[in-house]
């Protein structure tokens, strides 16, 4: 269940994997931390930012945006310039990606796990 999350973990997300989030992005994640996605028909899980705040959020977000960011940049077909933000559970990702500013765009990516393919599939979250 989502829940909302201070900034604070937000930017300590965007130091550690030096990039920003865009604005709108940040604003759903404020008030819900995590949740589901729909995509084109397709439902996926939101990584929430790591929450410090307690033992229970602390549980609650343990699957974070920037872990599983680095579990993903272990494929070999990861983009470098992709932040992973959802999982299908399968191994699919949607990421938001940035052009070598560090600034991540609203668009949000489709990454095939098996073949590298990275798809537009909305214009932000």
């Amino acid at each position: 269940m989502p829940f909302p999350v201070d900034k604070i973990y937000i930017e300590e997300t965007e130091k550690e994997l030096d990039v920003i989030f865009p604005p709108n992005f940040k604003t759903k994640m404020e008030k819900e931390n995590g949740g589901e996605i729909e995509v084109q028909g397709e439902y996926f899980d939101l990584h929430p930012f790591f929450d410090k705040s307690d033992k229970k959020r602390i549980n609650r977000t343990c699957n974070h945006i920037a872990l599983e960011t680095k579990n993903a940049k272990e494929w070999d077909n990861f983009p470098s310039n992709g932040i992973a933000i959802a999982s299908d559970g399968c191994g699919n990702l949607l990421l938001l990606i940035h052009n070598g500013d560090k600034k991540l765009q609203d668009t949000i990516h489709f990454w095939d796990h098996e073949t590298g393919e990275i798809t537009p599939v909305a214009n932000s979250i």
